[in-house]
């Protein structure tokens, strides 16, 4: 099971919500239909606005991102309860977002699908970083380490959660640890 990541970051701000991060056009695939699955990837981050955000999540044409990492502000996953929005990442091959703070709900998507592990930062890193910087990201000692510089900040400790994404989602786990039985 891997604890370090190391890759370049995609820094978005404050209220980044899920019809940035998928718009609800999309919300007709079915990420448990494999192919559907990697659509849903490479409309990650689309409705972010280009004016905004004129380097993309995800290049033309390109199913998975070159940023494993995200960074965001306060408020990161705002907006509806969609599930689609944490897939949509874990589709395009990122694999944790650190942010400020988390809409509860996307906080909970994120843990329940198994697709990210949503680390909140004990400082607003979205100031400090820009795309494109890389960094490494230990979950077991809770830093972000910043390459070139050797800067390091921290993240809340994941906790109970980590499990449940180490294990894949809510349903992996629970089957993993005996609470409901394997087919």
């Amino acid at each position: 099971m891997q604890t370090v990541f190391t890759g370049p970051v995609y820094v978005v701000r404050d209220n980044i919500d899920t019809d940035q991060i998928i718009s609800a056009q999309y919300l007709n695939l079915v990420p448990t239909i494999p192919e559907e699955y990697e659509k849903l990837g490479s409309y990650a981050m689309a409705g972010l606005p280009e004016s905004l955000y004129p380097v993309r999540y995800l290049k033309e044409g390109q199913l998975d991102s070159d940023y494993p990492i995200v960074v965001g502000g306060r408020n990161f996953g705002c907006g509806s309860s969609r599930e689609h929005a944490p897939i949509a990442l874990g589709s395009a091959k990122c694999r944790l977002i650190l942010a400020e703070s988390f809409a509860r709900i996307f906080f909970r998507n994120c843990v329940a699908t198994g697709e990210l592990y949503p680390c909140e930062m004990t400082e607003r890193l979205c100031d400090t970083l820009k795309t494109g910087d890389v960094v490494t990201v230990d979950l077991d000692r809770c830093t972000v380490i910043v390459a070139g510089s050797g800067r390091v900040f921290t993240f809340k400790p994941l906790g109970d959660v980590r499990p449940v994404v180490d294990a894949g989602g809510l349903f992996n786990f629970a089957r993993q640890s005996g609470m409901i039985p394997t087919v």
